[in-house]
């Protein structure tokens, strides 16, 4: 069966799924396969729970005509997904970078759906599996579609363009994040970098924040639509940016008072603003936009905890994205600021290094005490007032267990694995 025929019978579906525990009535389930479960074994589950149709790459698990048997159940949903798209000739916009990219995405959704009806990446559905997936959910509704990708070594972004083609690109930033699959800071300005040669291959236009030279350099032969601080020559000119802790942004033509937090921030809001503009949303409308957005999911979150103000930012953290935040927290005006930061994972060879910079800054600033948690941070333990090191969350949930914390303002931050949001039960 060829790709065209797989699509007709997808046409017929109403969703696609790779989980059986997601599974919809009428829905098409892809059997893949991983490194230690073969989902063909779930083909009949699938087709009792609704599924309308089964694609698996086993003969074995062949049941009957609803079951469309391929070489490779990955590669076919990769190539359906391409065709799709192909198929839909909607205008695609995709990003990606080391940090913001979620919340950018939403950002830019929440914007372009004021006048038009978009769909965007899920979650962080942003990589080999997660963008087909995103590129499947639009259909002839969809008017522009917005595709997050994600990548932690080099060859992945221009993968992910070949299937999603996208006609305009964003980079938020080049990090230190996923080093180890990168090999370096330079190998991510490499991989981030695939997504500008696509569009400069493909006489696309890319979105370019003026203030990052490593952006401008990088997407020089490609069509661009700019905005900067302070910039003339940009296409949206930003006069002034404040956190304190919430980002408000003026911009010629009007000003944003956001839900967001911390400067880190601001770049995500500018990105919208400028992709907004762009398209023709009304100034009104995009302000309206920016200023309904309200973080969740751990990102950027500003909450109370009896009389504690707490910043949580625990869904992720690498070690640009933690200096940014460290930054902006010393900056408050509250003088009773507390830290508590876990482990950056990923880091590969850089690791101790990269944790070690982080133990400096916390150490070398007198705004705010700071509790540093994990094995990396532990490592580099020192004797200091204001900072206490504790080499697993328990410990340090057993210490939060005999302090009484009242009227701070709090930084919780650490990546993933961390989970550092369990420390508000314990607040």
């Amino acid at each position: 069966m060829n790709i065209q025929d797989i699509h007709n019978l997808f046409l017929q579906c109403k969703s696609v799924s790779t989980d059986t525990r997601n599974i919809e009535a009428n829905s098409m389930f892809f059997a893949i396969r991983g490194e230690n479960f073969d989902a063909n074994t779930f083909a009949k589950q699938a087709l009792d729970l609704g599924a309308l149709f089964v694609v698996i790459d086993n003969a074995s698990y062949f049941i009957d005509e609803r079951t469309i048997l391929v070489q490779d159940s990955l590669e076919t949903l990769q190539e359906l997904a391409k065709f799709h798209r192909a198929y839909l000739k909607l205008p695609v916009i995709a990003l990606t970078g080391s940090n913001g990219k979620t919340t950018s995405k939403e950002l830019i959704n929440v914007v372009l759906s004021k006048k038009f009806k978009t769909k965007a990446t899920v979650g962080n559905l942003n990589n080999h599996i997660g963008v087909p997936l995103t590129l499947l959910s639009f259909t002839k509704d969809t008017q522009i579609g917005i595709v997050e990708m994600g990548a932690n070594h080099k060859k992945e972004i221009e993968f992910l363009c070949k299937i999603a083609q996208p006609d305009y690109g964003y980079i938020t930033n080049f990090g230190k994040a996923h080093l180890e699959g990168f090999g370096g800071v330079e190998g991510v300005i490499q991989g981030k970098s695939e997504m500008y040669k696509y569009l400069a291959k493909n006489n696309k236009t890319a979105f370019i924040n003026l203030e990052d030279p490593i952006q401008v350099e990088k997407a020089k032969g490609i069509n661009p639509f700019t905005f900067g601080l302070n910039k003339a020559e940009a296409d949206v000119r930003i006069n002034a940016i404040e956190a304190n802790p919430f980002v408000v942004i003026n911009y010629d033509a009007f000003s944003v008072s956001s839900n967001l937090i911390g400067l880190y921030n601001a770049n995500n809001i500018n990105a919208a603003v400028a992709i907004g503009s762009y398209f023709k949303v009304e100034n009104n409308d995009i302000k309206a936009a920016i200023e309904s957005y309200t973080p969740d999911n751990n990102r950027s979150q500003l909450l109370k905890k009896g009389t504690n103000q707490i910043i949580l930012d625990a869904y992720n953290a690498n070690p640009s994205s933690m200096a940014v935040a460290i930054a902006n927290f010393i900056q408050l005006d509250n003088p009773n600021k507390i830290m508590i930061l876990g482990d950056m994972f990923e880091l590969g060879s850089e690791s101790s290094k990269e944790h070690k910079i982080i133990v400096d800054a916390v150490v070398s600033q007198n705004q705010s005490f700071s509790y540093l948690i994990g094995k990396d941070f532990y490592a580099h333990r020192i004797a200091n007032e204001n900072v206490s090191f504790f080499e697993t969350f328990d410990a340090f949930a057993d210490h939060l267990k005999t302090i009484t914390l009242t009227d701070n303002t709090i930084l919780i931050k650490g990546s993933r694995g961390m989970a550092l949001e369990r420390t508000l039960e314990y607040i």
